[in-house]
């Protein structure tokens, strides 16, 4: 008989595989990416390196000595206060506390500060506690301290914000109406992340972290990089890490450019250099779990669009890892056989200079 290995689907249900059932799957999910994105198949040694990783004994696995790599965090604070429905564990403290405990008991490379809410628009009537709490964490803490929020440009359109929803003009046919709607959201969201970081770096922010860019379309993403391009020029030492939503940019708007470049349809590989073009020093890829294949098809389908997406850029890259991305499954809480295999397979594999 066969010997089968533990893996798990995409949605994070436990299931048994053979080697062969591995590889095959391994090949499949490198195929996707590969005819989807134009990029390179991983070689057979990089096949193979990944069937070990997921066939390791080891209920958790790690990195090799010498290949470690830092860890930055998106809104930490709340994970720790949060309600569990947002991967939060429920205990009543502070974000001060929160971001202490990170740095002093988890071993937090970096930290962020971030609304509850999370997003900047929510941010600007309550600037003042955001700079107030800001300054604070730095007065008590080390490690570098960034202000962190998703650019979420879908708040600007009604009933949430003061613009007419592209979707609902768009499904009345009014493409060119929509577009409009596109472009002046994303004019008040450029402006409105500037102000508000504008403020945090007074309050001494350590730099800014993009959030889940391109989140609501190639808009989001067009705002973003001029918002980072505008802070680079105001703020020349700032640190800015830029992660996204999604492997492919999703046109919503379909004629943005951002230096000569159309942002829609764009894949890691070729969001990279537009990202590094704009000021940021980080940036995040992502590819997308499917929760309908196995932990080795996602393994290697995005092993395969992260490797390329290092390759093609010219800062380092964090890769974006958590619950329905890069490899791992679609959970509130990830199960750590699942997280730390596409960890170890990302370091060693794609090259990845952080998760």
């Amino acid at each position: 008989m066969a010997t089968e290995y533990k893996l798990r689907m995409g949605d994070g249900k436990r299931i048994f595989m053979t080697k062969e059932q591995i590889v095959a799957d391994l090949k499949e999910g490198m195929a996707d990416a590969a005819d989807l994105g134009s990029i390179p198949d991983l070689s057979e040694d990089e096949l193979d390196k990944l069937v070990d990783i997921i066939t390791m004994p080891s209920r958790m696995v790690g990195v090799e000595q010498g290949k470690e790599v830092p860890v930055t965090h998106d809104i930490g604070t709340i994970r720790i206060d949060g309600d569990q429905g947002n991967s939060g564990v429920g205990i009543p403290s502070s974000r001060l506390v929160g971001a202490m405990m990170h740095e002093r008991a988890f071993g937090a490379d970096t930290m962020e500060l971030g609304h509850i809410d999370y997003s900047y628009k929510p941010a600007k009537p309550v600037i003042a506690q955001e700079m107030q709490t800001m300054e604070i964490c730095q007065q008590n803490m080390i490690v570098p301290m960034l202000y962190g929020a998703m650019p979420n440009m879908g708040l600007y359109y009604t009933p949430d914000g003061p613009f007419e929803n592209p979707g609902d003009l768009m499904k009345a046919f009014k493409i060119e109406e929509a577009r409009q709607s596109m472009e002046h959201s994303a004019e008040h969201l450029t402006r409105d992340i500037v102000w508000i970081m504008q403020r945090m770096m007074a309050s001494g922010s350590d730099g800014v972290n993009f959030d889940t860019v391109g989140a609501a379309g190639d808009g989001d993403m067009y705002a973003s990089l001029h918002a980072i391009e505008a802070l680079r020029k105001q703020f020349p030492d700032i640190y800015i890490e830029a992660g996204m939503a999604g492997e492919l940019m999703l046109g919503m708007h379909g004629e943005l450019e951002y230096d000569g470049t159309t942002l829609a349809g764009l894949w890691p590989h070729e969001q990279a250099p537009l990202v590094a073009k704009a000021g940021a020093n980080v940036f995040g890829p992502v590819c997308n779990t499917n929760t309908s294949k196995s932990a080795a098809w996602n393994l290697g389908r995005a092993v395969t669009f992260i490797k390329a997406a290092v390759k093609a850029s010219p800062i380092p890259c964090h890769v974006n890892m958590g619950m329905g991305v890069g490899g791992i499954p679609m959970l509130e809480t990830p199960t750590i056989d699942a997280v730390s295999r596409a960890s170890k397979a990302m370091v060693e594999i794609a090259g990845v200079d952080g998760i």
